[in-house]
């Protein structure tokens, strides 16, 4: 690496001369494979994470082929390769991913779904990347879809891939015995191998990309609970009802989306009542809770005065004596306005809502 048997390269300064055992006083040319690699040893050597596992795999083997040829560099040639490679990036404006597949995953979620994935088609690319993170960022429901769609193996796999509360939350959402036969098949893993891994993680990926578009983004259960929130409650009871007899499985999936006025008490911790009742519109809560005098309706009104500052439920039931008996359609549109506030509450992170099997439970 020191050239001590060739003459003196000839530099940008001019010839230099030199005996052979004195100290080089000019950089070694390197190529660009080779500088590269004297920088990402200098980098770990200085303990910087560098993602190189981003890299695509040729490039990966290719820079540690160089750097096991490099052997030793001396001190000039380092200060001169780190001088270059600061200059390099001092002088960057912008930087562009590589190719088309770069191009679309950094524009993931900021262009048409439809035409991401007609460019895909048309080039013939998948997404670049971890496959396995991929995976993690899937929901629950649609890694139970792919589970139950796989081997037992690769789904035991899969299981192992994602971390513990994503895995817990993909066994709840699969069939009792599925999930115990995937659970078992996780103690005939212990010998798959690294490439094993890869391929799996690749081909459920695959299997991602060629997937159609969908016209929604939420599932059809979601769409149809969030429509019957915002409906009266005897439109929701009529909807519901017939639903029951065309598809009782569908009807049980849209209940479990509901959240109605009636459902407060179980779905909302007390500890979150005094949120709700802050951005609540003081006439609408005073015109829900008077409404609210029979059944259900009364253990809401009961469990919201119980659970606020004993001032303000006091406030609270003077006004509601004041106002006597609500038209329904005010009551329901009073109740109604009240649950969209703890739902922009949950989707603004301020509160979750208490599961219901959970409380089931």
């Amino acid at each position: 690496m020191f050239d001590i048997d060739t003459p003196p390269a000839r530099s940008k300064r001019g010839d230099v001369s030199r005996p052979d055992d004195a100290p080089r006083r000019v950089p070694r040319a390197l190529s660009n494979q080779e500088k590269a690699a004297v920088v990402v040893r200098l980098l770990l050597n200085e303990g910087a994470d560098i993602p190189l596992e981003a890299l695509p795999e040729d490039l990966q083997a290719c820079l540690i082929k160089q750097m096991g040829s490099m052997g030793l560099v001396d001190r000039v040639t380092l200060d001169a390769v780190a001088e270059e490679f600061a200059e390099a990036l001092e002088g960057i404006g912008l930087s562009f991913p590589h190719g088309l597949a770069g191009a679309l995953s950094a524009m993931d979620g900021k262009i048409n779904p439809t035409t991401a994935a007609r460019l895909r088609r048309e080039a013939g690319v998948r997404q670049m990347g971890d496959p396995w993170q991929r995976l993690r960022a899937l929901p629950p429901e649609e890694l139970a879809e792919i589970a139950e769609a796989e081997s037992t193996e690769v789904a035991a796999v899969m299981l192992s891939k994602l971390d513990t509360t994503k895995a817990a939350a993909l066994l709840g959402k699969l069939p009792g015995p599925v999930a115990r036969r995937i659970t078992y098949a996780i103690s005939q893993t212990g010998k798959v191998t690294p490439e094993a891994v890869d391929r799996i993680g690749w081909s459920l990926a695959a299997q991602i990309d060629a997937r159609p578009i969908q016209a929604f983004a939420d599932r059809p259960e979601k769409r149809v609970g969030n429509i019957l929130n915002q409906s009266p409650q005897t439109t929701r009871d009529q909807v519901m009802s017939a639903l029951d007899e065309e598809d009782a499985a569908f009807a049980v999936s849209v209940r479990k989306m509901l959240f109605t006025f009636a459902d407060i008490p179980r779905r909302v911790a007390t500890r979150d009542v005094p949120a709700i009742i802050r951005v609540a519109e003081p006439n609408k809560l005073a015109v829900a809770l008077a409404a609210a005098t029979e059944g259900d309706e009364a253990a809401v009104a009961e469990f919201l005065l119980s659970n606020m500052s004993a001032r303000m439920a006091d406030n609270l039931r003077d006004e509601i004596r004041e106002r006597g008996k609500i038209k329904r359609t005010d009551g329901e549109s009073a109740m109604t306005a009240l649950v969209a506030g703890i739902r922009t509450l949950e989707e603004e992170g301020a509160l979750k809502l208490l599961d219901i099997d959970e409380e089931e439970s």
